[in-house]
């Protein structure tokens, strides 16, 4: 089972303890994870240059980063993406990865492999937010084609995971068992439901009446997708 995990911080905290509890507890035969931190992994700002729209992925002048995350993405079983919250949001260098992989949304040139994938997201907080973000991060993973996506919030009442209360910590540690189980036993049975395949189908519809946008359209046509045929 291969994992990619993408830490939206570059500390080890709550968040990151948690994310690696779930990996630790995932079926250890074949096991092979690959961890990014950000920012250290993360391919700088987007400039909005529109060149990953316009001429392709390869064009984006941080393609080498990013590629690079998307690669082990998109050779992963499952996809672990975990976030502090910072002001109620996720962390600006992970929104910062996520807008480097717009154009891999339904509505624009999504990847084949992701509509088979398993993701999990994890987020905590000292107060409030955590939930918000988890569902933020979920949402991401939708538009990426991911259709099975575990969510995970936690208020921690803590600044450190050192100083999370032990009672919580056994909480949390029967939790993440569950859904790490959760998670093993979907791997490799994912499957887009409903929503997901009405969304592929209404961008089905955009992309046959695109005048603007050649790539993204040429890419649909190349995949057969305009002509019935469908990723999963």
């Amino acid at each position: 089972m291969k994992v990619t995990l993408i830490h939206g911080q570059g500390h080890k905290g709550s968040s990151y303890n948690i994310s690696r509890q779930i990996v630790d507890k995932l079926p250890p035969e074949g096991r092979e994870v690959t961890e990014f931190f950000l920012p250290a992994a993360a391919p700088g700002y987007c400039s909005g240059c529109y060149r990953c729209f316009e001429a392709g992925e390869e064009a984006c002048p941080q393609s080498d980063k990013v590629q690079s995350i998307v690669r082990s993405m998109e050779n992963s079983d499952i996809i672990i993406i975990d976030s502090p919250t910072y002001c109620l949001g996720m962390t600006g260098q992970l929104k910062t990865l996520f807008d480097h992989f717009a154009y891999m949304w339904l509505s624009h040139r999504p990847r084949e492999a992701m509509f088979r994938k398993i993701g999990i997201v994890v987020s905590t907080a000292a107060g409030a937010g955590a939930k918000n973000v988890a569902k933020d991060l979920a949402q991401q993973l939708f538009w990426l084609g991911v259709p099975k996506v575990y969510r995970y919030s936690k208020k921690v009442n803590a600044a450190s995971w050192e100083a999370v209360s032990q009672k919580l910590k056994e909480e949390i540690e029967r939790e993440t068992s569950r859904l790490a189980s959760k998670a093993s036993t979907a791997a490799g049975n994912a499957s887009p439901r409903l929503k997901m395949k009405f969304m592929f189908h209404i961008m089905r519809m955009n992309q046959k009446s695109n005048d603007w946008n050649l790539t993204d359209r040429n890419y649909w046509k190349e995949k057969g997708w305009l002509d019935g045929k469908n990723p999963w």
